[in-house]
């Protein structure tokens, strides 16, 4: 079955009383990072449930993370481009 892009949505579920966080998608992108996880990791991420078009995880809510944007200057930016150039030209591009 193929969803929009809008209806390939994931959710991600805990509470302050649990150390658990649960996580349902039905972004393929997601499932497979997350079924790499669990075949790496099987002792922290567990695959609790799935049918033909979602899967649901669980995993430490410590693993959750929410980070502030990177702030990058105009000095860095210009660096990364010539870097950039310079490796595509080391390559023959």
């Amino acid at each position: 079955m193929k969803f929009s892009r809008y209806e390939q949505e994931t959710i991600v579920n805990y509470n302050a009383g649990e150390q658990t966080a649960t996580l349902y998608t039905r972004d393929k992108a997601v499932m497979r990072k997350l079924d790499t996880l669990v075949a790496d990791f099987p002792d922290i991420y567990k695959l609790t449930g799935q049918d033909e078009v979602s899967k649901t995880y669980s995993f430490p809510k410590s693993y959750i993370s929410y980070r502030k944007p990177r702030a990058v200057s105009a000095e860095q930016r210009e660096r990364a481009r010539q870097m950039m150039i310079a490796n595509n030209k080391a390559k023959g591009d």
